[in-house]
């Protein structure tokens, strides 16, 4: 797939983006859930073994190739390796699906409410190799904990500014802005968010286009306006600790967000399953995960 191809692809493919993306502190997490203990790694290398693994035989998995999986988010690590015997964004494009990569280098100490990305000092350096990678777009994560307008303006205005730099860079930025679930006030910052968000789609360059990546609102259809910017290509919901059966459920409320799953997509797999029991429990999430995401 070209670049013209893969927008194309997540414009307008019926299905979702898969989040493969957890690095640094939530690996060890993500490999317990999959049935990995902490004494089976020792060091940073092995651990990301052991996680790359998981994720190729994700990727190499039959169901995951059925075009219900439109994209993959990335892990750098991920990017760098292989999955039978071709670079992982290769593989996927193999498959059908638009590669994406991680680029925030993690979250800033919490302040009004809110924790902005930490400095990215590597971001150049990241962008020309993923360029190089065949990369189509990047993700990167801020959370807000309150509806602190400051926070949520402080944690847009990065976003939409890092955002313009890999714009630049060639490539597709996904925004995500994050909003916790378990926040009381999340009704009232979600319509904060909403207007520091649509002030940043209208001060875009023209004809630029970046993606949302988005907590699943508390009011259904509350993003429809930004769903609806012209110089948005497509917004996507995390799935942010809900179940895979209640994210599902919430997103199928909300019409024009498709999914962007890491753990709705892989909390029911494990290690010592057979290939056909694999395949068959990541077959039926992304059949539900998919069908959320159809919604009309």
């Amino acid at each position: 797939m070209n670049t013209e191809e893969m927008t194309a692809k997540i414009a307008n493919g019926q299905g979702f983006i898969a989040a493969l993306d957890q690095s640094g502190g939530s690996t060890p997490k993500a490999l317990r859930g999959y049935g990995v203990e902490d004494d089976e790694w020792s060091g940073d290398e092995e651990m990301f073994g052991q996680i790359h693994a998981m994720r190729s035989r994700v990727i190499t998995s039959p169901c995951f190739g059925s075009g219900k999986v439109i994209g993959a988010i990335l892990f750098e690590k991920t990017m760098d390796g292989s999955v039978e015997g071709k670079s992982t964004a290769d593989a996927l494009k193999a498959r059908g699906i638009v590669p994406f990569i991680k680029v925030d280098q993690g979250l800033a100490g919490e302040e009004n409410g809110a924790q902005m990305m930490k400095p990215l000092d590597k971001l150049p350096a990241l962008l020309e190799k993923s360029v190089a990678n065949g990369m189509f777009g990047t993700k990167m994560r801020s959370v807000i904990k309150s509806a602190d307008a400051a926070g949520i303006a402080a944690v847009v205005e990065q976003q939409f500014a890092v955002g313009n730099q890999i714009a630049d860079a060639g490539l597709m930025p996904m925004l995500e802005p994050e909003y916790d679930i378990t926040s009381d006030d999340r009704e009232a910052g979600e319509d904060i968010l909403l207007a520091e968000i649509m002030k940043g789609l209208d001060a875009l360059p023209e004809g630029r286009k970046v993606m949302l990546k988005l907590s699943i609102p508390v009011k259904a259809g509350h993003y429809t306006p930004a769903i609806n910017h012209p110089n948005v290509l497509r917004v996507v919901a995390l799935s942010g600790g809900f179940s895979t059966d209640d994210a599902c459920e919430r997103l199928a409320q909300n019409p024009g967000m498709i999914a962007s799953f890491s753990r709705g997509l892989l909390q029911d797999l494990r290690k010592g399953q057979s290939d056909d029991e694999f395949d068959g429990t990541l077959g039926k999430a992304i059949d539900k995960i998919a069908g959320a995401s159809c919604a009309v």
